[in-house]
């Protein structure tokens, strides 16, 4: 399944993000530590740098989640450039332990929290007007 325009350019800038001195500066969307002139001496480790992205992924996919019915996390990871699979080869279950999801009523399809919260809100009725 394709990912929405949207899902797409917010793995497309958190993939291509230099992450690996992110707590040591505030950095403009499309950082990259090679080009950067004016580098500080602080740097991650690139299993550091892995878990940043990886966190980063993970609250812009609680949003998407939520607000796309049809949002597929692990193609978005993917897109992010975050592995998705074990060193076996298998998926990588951490990616969907890393969001907010209600597994009780439907456990086929658990529905997203609400963004910023852990509860699971009944969508907005639709209004017909007569």
């Amino acid at each position: 399944m394709a990912l929405s325009r949207l899902a797409q350019e917010f793995a497309a800038e958190i993939r291509q993000h230099d992450w690996s001195d992110a707590p040591y500066r505030i950095d403009r969307a499309g950082h990259n530590r090679a080009h950067d002139s004016n580098k500080g001496p602080d740097q991650l480790t690139v299993a550091e740098t892995d878990r940043v992205r990886m966190n980063v992924m993970w609250v812009t996919a609680q949003v998407l989640g939520h607000a796309d019915p049809n949002f597929e996390i692990y193609e978005f990871a993917e897109a992010c450039g975050v592995r998705t699979t074990t060193r076996y080869g298998r998926r990588d279950r951490t990616i969907e332990a890393g969001v907010r999801r209600d597994w009780t009523k439907h456990p086929e399809r658990p529905r997203w929290c609400y963004p910023g919260t852990w509860e699971v809100r009944e969508p907005m009725p639709v209004q017909v007007q007569a």
